[in-house]
């Protein structure tokens, strides 16, 4: 460090310049300490000068109001800290280097956003009065056990897991034991475990083209490349997949409701799927995110179903069909996975949280998850043709709405022959919440439109959103030189 000249040719000031009230002061702390930091705040701010001759102690005191000893404190602290240097006879002065450490910071800059909730958005859901009252009494009366207070099983509670197997038997057709079944957090929580367990960094992975964009992105920031796949009426392409990515380690899909476009994987894909996975020596990760969720007769068996979790793994989550902030997910994996993945899960973050676990099993078994289900399913059908018959009729043809038979979600597509950037303009002059159709393309050309949540608003909101939007559809239809059906 440059050394403080003994003699400073300039006198120190009268006064510095310090804010004691600022943000950057701990309320209630010391006198000594909110000089110091008021101090060091002046210092790295360039309110005072390298080797610049600081007031006397006295002086300083006088200025603040606070004692002497408090002001001494604050300097010795200064030096102690690089920010000053003190020479006998001459007093103390500004460092001549500030510390690095001691940079002005900056303002963070906000990465992710938490989403919108309004009126359209995605993620969003309805928990009956009675399911929150029985969720209630559940955590009451189980209480605070021994069970929370020591480390627990990487998969989570037996007792949870022997629930889900019963519901994925009854629901999905899928016949697993127990302890084949893992709790997460969530399906990206699922996906970092098991992508770790099996594959090496720079494998690939196939991913639906359009598809889940939030699941591309987790997967590379796993360290894994993603594959887009098209996908068609019958589901993701697997002989496009073959040519595109034939060394792909694994394929990550939603055979049931594919997200975005709403088409139920035929049964022919699903073997031709199942053959790939099998002759490659790969794992398909099967996202069967809103099956609870089916408003037109029974859904295929699911792929784990039909495979016999061989090469599949099935995940599933409570955030849809109970609410999101309850964070429990769970996956049902093959045999022969079972102890990498309970290793790597062990590695990562140990085992699940306890304290909710008792009462989402005790919801299972009571019958009363079924319960609400049932409730929430007639809501959802409720919204979910209140929003598609608004936008039809209020777009005037400027829009194409298919009803989806399953989930929470509808996709509202211009013509093809309409630029995306025309959706763009129309949801922001709309206000409109939910996803841009084009969002979730990667590789395949983007297809003008919307993706449209329904669960989990209120059927006004609903309406006085889509016809706002389906307004500016239909304006940005005629700018275009367009003809609508009026």
């Amino acid at each position: 460090m440059q050394k403080i000249p003994t003699n400073s040719s300039s006198p120190a000031k009268a006064e510095l310049p310090l804010d004691l009230t600022g943000p950057h002061i701990t309320a209630g702390a010391s006198s000594a300490h909110r000089l110091y930091q008021a101090l060091c705040e002046m210092i790295v701010g360039g309110l005072v000068k390298p080797g610049e001759l600081l007031p006397p102690s006295r002086t300083l005191a006088k200025q603040t109001g606070f004692r002497r000893n408090a002001v001494v404190t604050a300097y010795e602290r200064l030096i102690a800290d690089g920010f000053a240097e003190a020479t006998v006879g001459s007093g103390t002065f500004v460092a001549a280097r500030i510390p690095a450490r001691a940079a002005a910071p900056k303002k963070p800059k906000v990465i992710v956003e938490a989403p919108k909730q309004g009126a359209l958005s995605l993620g969003c859901t309805h928990i009956d009065a009675r399911a929150v009252q029985r969720f209630r009494a559940f955590i009451g009366r189980r209480g605070f056990g021994n069970e929370h207070l020591h480390y627990g099983d990487p998969r989570g509670s037996r007792e949870l897991r022997v629930a889900i197997a019963d519901h994925l038997l009854s629901a999905r057709g899928l016949r697993c034991d127990p302890d084949q079944i893992m709790l997460t957090s969530g399906t990206l929580h699922t996906l970092r475990i098991v992508l770790g367990a099996i594959l090496k960094v720079d494998d690939q992975v196939w991913c639906e083209d359009p598809g889940y964009p939030i699941v591309r992105r987790a997967i590379a920031q796993c360290g894994y490349r993603t594959a887009p796949v098209p996908v068609d009426a019958q589901g993701l392409d697997v002989a496009k997949g073959r040519t595109a990515a034939p060394s792909a380690r694994a394929a990550y899909v939603t055979p049931s409701h594919q997200f975005p476009l709403g088409v139920q994987m035929s049964m022919p894909r699903r073997l031709e799927l199942l053959d790939w996975a099998k002759q490659a020596g790969a794992f398909v990760f099967e996202d069967d995110y809103d099956s609870e969720f089916r408003y037109d007769g029974a859904p295929l068996m699911s792929l784990a179903g039909i495979d016999q979790l061989q090469r599949v793994i099935y995940m599933g989550t409570f955030a849809k069909t109970l609410f999101p902030g309850l964070r429990i997910g769970y996956c049902a994996l093959p045999e022969r996975l079972l102890g990498d993945v309970t290793a790597a899960r062990a590695a990562l973050d140990r085992f699940p949280g306890t304290l909710m676990e008792g009462a989402v099993a005790d919801m299972l078994n009571s019958g009363a998850f079924a319960a609400n289900l049932k409730r929430v399913r007639k809501l959802y059908r409720e919204a979910r043709d209140a929003l598609a018959e608004t936008l039809e009729a209020e777009s005037d043809g400027a829009l194409s709405v298919p009803v989806p038979s399953q989930g929470l979600h509808l996709v509202a597509r211009f013509d093809p022959s309409v630029a995306p950037a025309v959706a763009a303009e129309t949801k922001q002059a709309s206000g409109a919440e939910g996803w841009l159709l084009a969002e979730t393309y990667a590789r395949a050309r983007p297809q003008p439109g919307f993706v449209l949540g329904f669960s989990g608003h209120a059927v006004p909101e609903l309406v006085a959103s889509a016809e706002k939007l389906a307004r500016k559809a239909r304006a940005a239809l005629r700018a275009q030189g367009k003809s609508v059906r009026r």
